[in-house]
């Protein structure tokens, strides 16, 4: 199964994985699970953190290859499909980082790890 992970998700599997729901922690340990990141997750998390408003234990780029070595995490690059996809999703979320990780699950027909109440609003499948 396909996962991909919410930037809270990402930052909680590496730093603090006793804050991840016994599912979510279940799901992120299950080697069958492939681990997906999005650009727009990397986005999203670059920005807060170089703004002070997210904490990482080292750099986004040490975080990632750690990731990648400890987890197997995969990269899911932004397309002009997922783009498109947004015309699919209703607005219950007004969040752009939020809703174009929504409609890259959707497109790919993947899970979204996430804890965000509103992500169950869109017809994707949702493991916390």
């Amino acid at each position: 199964m396909n996962l991909l992970l919410d930037a809270h998700a990402f930052i909680w599997l590496d730093d603090a994985p006793k804050k991840l729901s016994a599912s979510a922690s279940k799901s992120c340990s299950d080697r069958a699970n492939t681990l997906w990141l999005s650009t727009v997750t990397l986005w999203e998390i670059q920005i807060k953190f170089q703004i002070g408003k997210l904490k990482l234990r080292g750099s986004l780029s040490e975080v990632l290859r750690d990731q990648e070595r400890i987890n197997g995490l995969k990269h899911l690059a932004l397309n002009s499909a997922h783009v498109l996809e947004l015309a699919n999703l209703p607005f219950f979320h007004n969040d752009p980082f939020d809703r174009m990780l929504i409609a890259q699950a959707k497109h790919e027909g993947w899970e979204i790890v996430s804890k965000d109440p509103e992500f169950k609003s869109y017809p994707v499948s949702v493991i916390w």
